[in-house]
This record gives C-alpha cells, structure tokens and sequence, in this order.
C-alpha cells in the first residue's frame, strides 16, 4: 500500500501546521483560560481557505479531498482542539451536510457565504431528552399554510452563539421516532428563536461556543427543508459520519500532542542523577503510545481514503473515532502522569489535553455508540 501523500495534500497539510504552530498555539492557553476563541483566527481561517476547503470551487471552496481534510483536523487538533470543533462543525457537519442533501438554490444562497465564513454554521440535533437516542426528539416542527412552526429546545450547539445558519432536526410526528424527523435551515436571526450560552463551566473545549436554543412559535419558509419530509434523521446521520471523521482526525492531533511534549519534557527532566526518558517505564509509556498514535493514524486515513474512493466508509470511520479518541485518552493520562506535578498545572498544555480528549469521546457519538455502530454493521454483513 502506498501511504505517501499528494503534492496536494502535503500542500495544505504544511499550510494548516503552519498556521496552527505559529498563529494558533500562541493563543490556545488564553483562549482556554478565557472561555472564548480569537475571532482573527477564525477570520485567519477563512482568509486561508480552510472553512470551505472541502466544497466545490464553484461554492468558493477549495476541493480538497476527505484526506487533506483529516490531515488539517489533525494540525488544528495536535495545537487546540476548541478550533478544530469550531471547523468540524462549521465545515464537515454544516457545509458538507448541506451539499450531500440541499437543492440547488439551498447550497447556492448558502455554501458560498460558508466558505468565506461570511456565516458561521452551527448543527442542532441534542436536546435534554434526546442525546445518545437521537430518535427521540421533543422539539417539534408543523406545517401552517406555505411555512414550519418550530417548538422546543435544542443544547450544546456547538458554534451556536456566533452562528448565522443553523441546521435543526425536528419532528413531525414523534410517534413514528427516526422517521417522523425532518430537517430544516434556520437562521438564527429568525423571530422566536432565542439562544444563551450554556450554564457552566465545561471541562474541557473550553474556548468553544456552546449555546441553548429555545424556539418558540419560530416560523421559517417551507422551503426552508432540508431533503424530504421525514429524511432529518438520515440527513444528521450522514453529518454525523462526516463529523466523526474530524473528531477522529482531531483525537490523533491531541495523542501526537501529548507524545511530543513527553519526548520533550523527557529529555530535560532529571531525576535521580539522570534524564527521565532513560528509565525503562518512562520509555514503554513512550513506545506505547508512539505505536497507538500510528496505529491511529492508519484507521483515520483509511476512512478518508474511502470516502475518497466512494466506498463505503461508516464502520470505518466508527472505528477510526473510536481508537483515536480512547487510545489519545490514553496517551493524555500518561502525559500528564510523566510530567508529574507540572502535568497538573496549565502551565504545561498536557493538562489542557487531557481536559480537551474527554469530549471527543462524547462527540459526535460517545464510545459507547461506535462500538454499537460497528458491531451493528458486522453482524448485518453476517446476515446479508
């Protein structure tokens, strides 16, 4: 197999590590501490082609392939992974959402002002009684004469403060679960939709944008629909299966993190007369995860390679998200153990990793729900 990569994508894969070793790693600790991203990032992002770089020229994007695009998840997520989940949503589950589903005149009026991030997107799918189980939403959408009506509430939508379009799933007839569900766009600045931040503190990801939407009486064109009436639930699941291809990506980022600054704090760290990287179980930690972050990182190109080739990718990319996000989750608590006391303080970024691999585990489906997705798939390939 021929794992080398295209002048292409070597292209954008320096241009993303350039932009986040030297534009974004200067900031990742106050944006952390501050609760809030740099907005010249994110207009740095969009001057660089990076929010549209998965769309058609001809939508303003860039035309880069599922591999060029794991490839910059991964430097976005190897320095913060607050921005890499602003450009996951923003790009795999918004825009690339919206181009394999909206018509014409949807991907037009849209897709361009995406790319230029003129409009930020955000995706509503979670509610208070519908996170795992996305089958059983509350918030509602009825038809009245030539538009939707939408009620109810949707939680941690990520990028929902700063949002102009919103994709929101709502049911039509909560009786019939996945197939009562549609889709709709939504600008946020529609009548009788209200969104505040979310209560808390969170653990980690804490520069990122996560906001309460509350809809009430909330009126929006009929052809404001994305797809056909009852297709919202296949709609959020292809969105799904493009944004766990960035969480993945984004969890191979964050375990090279943390094997870097080991390798680094290893060879300056002296105790007992000597480096700590030369006692032999500092050394099997470091060969552990130097052979899971490899490991990773065939799982995650492959599942980009095969949506590339047009094959089917779901189990792939379930079981790319799901080793990358529990092995970086390994690779975190190591980090933050080798580096002792100073890995408990956020004077070194471990501690902010290992705060930050906690979410990927949850988003995008927990670890719980990959393994059933994989398993699933399995055992219908068995039956077939």
């Amino acid at each position: 197999m021929d794992f080398s990569l295209t002048d292409r994508q070597a292209h954008i894969q320096s241009l993303v590590r350039e932009f986040a070793q030297q534009e974004v790693a200067p900031l990742a600790r106050s944006m952390d501490e501050q609760g809030r991203l740099a907005p010249e990032l994110v207009r740095r992002m969009a001057e660089l082609g990076l929010l549209g770089g998965p769309l058609p020229t001809e939508y303003g994007g860039g035309g880069w392939d599922h591999v060029a695009l794991a490839l910059a998840y991964e430097e976005l997520g190897r320095v913060d992974s607050s921005l890499r989940g602003f450009m996951t949503v923003h790009t795999s589950l918004v825009s690339l959402g919206l181009l394999g589903i909206g018509n014409e005149s949807q991907n037009s009026r849209y897709l361009p002002r995406l790319a230029a991030g003129e409009t930020i997107g955000c995706y509503c799918l979670t509610e208070p009684n519908a996170g795992s189980d996305a089958a059983a939403l509350e918030c509602q959408a009825r038809l009245d004469g030539d538009r939707y009506v939408l009620n109810g509430e949707k939680i941690w939508i990520t990028n929902g403060g700063m949002a102009g379009l919103a994709i929101v799933f709502a049911t039509q007839d909560p009786a019939a679960r996945h197939r009562g569900i549609s889709a709709f766009l939504v600008e946020t600045d529609t009548p009788g939709l209200q969104r505040e931040p979310m209560p808390g503190k969170e653990l980690g990801h804490r520069a990122a944008d996560h906001a309460r939407f509350m809809f009430k009486d909330c009126a929006i064109p009929a052809d404001s629909m994305l797809g056909q009436p009852g297709e919202g639930f296949q709609v959020a699941m292809a969105a799904l299966d493009h944004g766990r291809l960035g969480v993945a990506a984004g969890a191979l980022g964050v375990a090279r993190a943390c094997l870097d600054a080991c390798i680094e704090f290893c060879g300056k760290r002296r105790q007992f007369g000597k480096r700590i990287g030369e006692f032999e179980m500092i050394q099997a930690s470091l060969a552990d995860m130097a052979v899971e972050v490899e490991a990773a990182r065939v799982l995650v190109y492959r599942a980009a390679w095969l949506k590339d080739q047009g094959k089917p990718a779901s189990r792939a990319t379930s079981m790319a998200k799901l080793y990358a996000t529990e092995s970086a989750a390994r690779a975190a608590g190591a980090a933050v153990l080798i580096h002792g006391g100073r890995g408990y303080s956020n004077e070194y970024p471990v501690e902010r990793y290992y705060r930050d691999i906690k979410g990927l585990q949850i988003y995008e489906g927990t670890s719980h729900i990959q393994r059933i997705v994989i398993a699933r798939d399995l055992l219908d390939g068995a039956t077939g």
